[in-house]
């Protein structure tokens, strides 16, 4: 049987109207990786860059920190925090470390659909309740115009058919920036800062941040979680940096 030539297929009006809406469902899935840029994939970052990115590996699995031969660490033993577990995908290095701060301070949402598939990708779904994303306080948001813990949020809440707990807990006192500061120092800077205006009784609770560098902002929102009743708390960072 002859095979028919593209161009008399697509004389036909019905084969060029597939051609175009298949040609925008390509675009719509296969999207332009956020790293090489040269590579079009359904996530977001292709195959190549994935295998560069610098995973988080042999962590305690209290707190994420890497390189602890996947034991308990000294801190967490001895500074028991509010939250159960720590999944960290990455850890903070070259390149996940530019992608976070084109998201943070680019506003590159492409970033955040990309970390947020590789996650869902990468983690099974977690037996919780509810997804809270780190708040931001409301000058700091006012400030950057998006929180980029619930940009990074939203495509797990979506897959996993979770409820997101977005305007029920907030950071209600502006806090020095933490950039810098030693763990005690943090922990003091981030003492009631944060509020629950719902009770979670019984509730199973996932925070979700881009970087968790010493624990303490994750650590004070899940003692206020526990205080308004949450059974358990549990964290899913991007990344995780390494001891200072």
């Amino acid at each position: 049987m002859d095979v028919p030539r593209l161009s008399e297929v697509l004389s036909n009006p019905r084969a060029r109207w597939r051609q175009r809406v298949g040609e925008h469902w390509h675009r719509l899935w296969w999207r332009q990786c956020v790293l090489c840029a040269s590579t079009r994939d359904p996530v977001g970052l292709c195959a190549g860059c994935r295998r560069d990115l610098p995973l988080c590996l042999s962590a305690c699995p209290r707190c994420g920190l890497p390189d602890t031969e996947g034991a308990i660490c000294g801190r967490c033993l001895k500074h028991p925090p509010a939250f159960e577990v720590t999944t960290a995908l990455y850890r903070y290095a070259y390149p996940l470390d530019r992608l976070i701060h084109r998201l943070k301070y680019g506003a590159d949402f492409a970033v955040a659909r990309a970390l947020g598939a590789c996650a869902v990708r990468t983690v099974p779904r977690p037996p919780v309740d509810f997804i809270v994303p780190v708040p931001l306080h409301a000058s700091r948001l006012a400030e950057r115009g998006f929180n980029q813990s619930l940009e990074l949020a939203r495509p797990l809440a979506r897959a996993w058919q979770c409820e997101l707990l977005i305007r029920d807990v907030g950071r209600i006192r502006a806090t020095q920036d933490q950039v810098g500061l030693p763990w005690r120092a943090r922990q003091k800077n981030l003492r009631k800062a944060f509020a629950c205006r719902v009770r979670l009784e019984g509730a199973h609770v996932l925070l979700v941040d881009d970087v968790m560098t010493t624990g303490a902002t994750l650590d004070a929102l899940a003692q206020c979680l526990r205080e308004a009743g949450a059974a358990t708390v549990r964290n899913l960072v991007m990344a995780r940096t390494p001891m200072r």
